[in-house]
């Protein structure tokens, strides 16, 4: 299987060196998109629902940061790696808190690439193997509302643990778009959307019955390893952090 990357990156030459590394990493990954503007990336990931980003810090129009921001608003699976030119502080920490797979330093190193590429393509077919054992027979001769209710039941069932919807349609035999059109029609929001809000629901409903769970063990249990952001999900689909909402201290965790 082939894993589709989208590489941003403002200078040709660069963008050309990443390209190839990542080609040649023999890791499974394949780029279906290049990109010299934040705007360009967001436009290919809409388009191509890629597993990969691979992203500058600096760029015209839109910065990576701000990138990774609003490709996570539709797809929130979305793995990134940063590479960039600065090693400032304040953008790995930024970086991080976005839930980066990787922060690396330009130029960029092809072992330290290949181990990052490496490391998420295990990652796939060990979630591949797990849908494996929810996802069983012929999908072919369903409807789009058994696909539909089949995709609800398990986001239902798996909401706390990693989902990837390219290795969901993949499995169903449909593409990602497709998936989510079907489940749109259906239930009125797309599938990632129905997960965000299943979580949000399960997280209030930890705070209300726990008052004294700290965030970081809400948002681990709804799915969320960082705490951070948790909060800023939580914030942006509730209108208040998980802290205000509880009524708690804000030591837990920044927002």
């Amino acid at each position: 299987m082939k894993y589709g990357v989208i590489v941003a990156e403002d200078e040709i030459l660069i963008q050309q060196n990443i390209i190839k590394k990542i080609e040649n990493s023999g890791a499974g990954f394949t780029v279906v998109g290049k990109a010299q503007t934040g705007i360009q990336a967001l436009e290919l990931i809409n388009a191509s629902n890629p597993y990969l980003l691979v992203t500058d810090i600096r760029m015209p129009v839109m910065d990576g940061l701000e990138l990774i921001e609003q490709a996570r608003e539709n797809h929130p699976d979305l793995d990134v790696i940063v590479v960039s030119g600065y090693s400032d502080f304040e953008y790995a920490k930024r970086a991080i808190h976005l839930q980066v797979k990787e922060y690396l330093l330009k130029p960029v190193d092809e072992e330290q690439l290949r181990a990052v590429l490496s490391s998420l393509a295990n990652k796939y077919r060990m979630e591949e193997q797990e849908l494996e054992k929810s996802f069983s027979g012929e999908f072919s001769c369903r409807s789009s509302r058994e696909i539909a209710d089949l995709l609800k039941d398990y986001l239902t069932r798996e909401f706390d643990h990693d989902i990837n919807m390219n290795l969901i349609a993949e499995k169903l035999n449909y593409s990602p778009s497709y998936l989510s059109k079907v489940f749109l029609q259906t239930y009125h929001m797309p599938p990632t959307r129905y997960l965000i809000s299943l979580r949000m629901q399960k997280a209030k409903k930890l705070m209300d019955r726990n008052p004294g769970y700290p965030i970081h063990m809400i948002g681990e249990a709804v799915g969320y390893d960082d705490p951070g952001y948790f909060s800023r999900i939580f914030k942006k689909y509730e209108g208040v952090s998980p802290q205000k909402y509880r009524g708690g201290s804000t030591a837990d965790t920044p927002e």
